[in-house]
């Protein structure tokens, strides 16, 4: 089976088709564009949601693809209703205003409780979320689902909308590892019911036509970048590893 993945990074977005021993066919690469838009710094979705989208229809063409996997850096989410975002994704390289962040300091569950160290900017993406909800508290009013951004990719491409624990355990303050189950941050603020549902990464959660198929092809669920990179180690059974993981951040396991 040939199979595309999408690795969208901060820095760089990648296409890589590899065949059935693992070995890459093909690759395309792109940078993401980031504007302003309500005083925050967005993500273009539109500008990089083409390019995946030609360059998923070229590798279908060209390579005969059967699959679309999706992985992402651990830093973003994404506000949607049945069709489209609720409000733009945001850029996590951004700071919120000193009020704002005391305010969010205060509401941010132990270390005990989620193993997410205290990080600024956008790198605990709960920390973002509570942005946005202080200042745009309607567009999580209107949104059905909060995803994860692989998991928004995979729905974006025509997928379900899932759940997925590599990415909501990736230092967001949404996870409790020990209950395996949301934190007290979730459920302190609403956001349980619009969770959806838990698919394992890599499951497939839908199927969509590309470039000139007749056929569609499988969109299995995404999954977090750097846990992804150990686990593909971890199940060749090498014994005790390390890995580095590198890109705009460099990720040591």
């Amino acid at each position: 089976m040939k199979l595309a993945v999408l690795d969208f990074g901060k820095t760089n977005s990648k296409l890589f088709v590899f065949d059935q021993h693992g070995q890459i066919l093909g690759e395309r690469r792109t940078q993401p564009n980031w504007t302003r838009e309500g005083g925050f710094s967005v993500l273009d979705e539109a500008a990089l949601h083409d390019w995946a989208a030609r360059a998923v229809g070229e590798a279908v063409d060209v390579h005969g693809i059967e699959g679309l996997m999706v992985s992402g850096h651990g830093c973003t989410f994404a506000l949607v209703d049945d069709a489209a975002l609720t409000h733009p994704i945001l850029d996590y390289e951004q700071e919120p205003p000193p009020e704002i962040a005391a305010q969010i300091g205060r509401r941010i569950p132990d270390f005990a409780e989620t193993f997410s160290p205290r990080l600024p900017l956008g790198f605990n993406y709960g920390r973002h979320m509570l942005w946005l909800k202080a200042v745009q508290p309607s567009v999580f009013a209107t949104a059905k689902s909060i995803l994860g951004y692989p998991q928004y990719w995979s729905w974006r491409f025509g997928g379900r909308a899932v759940s997925e624990v590599s990415y909501l355990g990736c230092h967001s303050h949404l996870w409790a590892p020990r209950k395996r189950d949301f934190s007290s941050l979730v459920d302190a603020e609403g956001w349980r019911c619009q969770m959806p549902a838990f698919e394992r990464a890599g499951a497939v959660i839908g199927e969509q036509r590309f470039g000139g198929a007749t056929r569609p092809i499988a969109i299995h669920n995404g999954v977090h970048d750097s846990n992804a990179a150990l686990h593909a180690y971890r199940r060749q059974e090498l014994g005790p590893v390390t890995v580095v993981s590198t890109g705009t951040w460099v990720v040591v396991l």
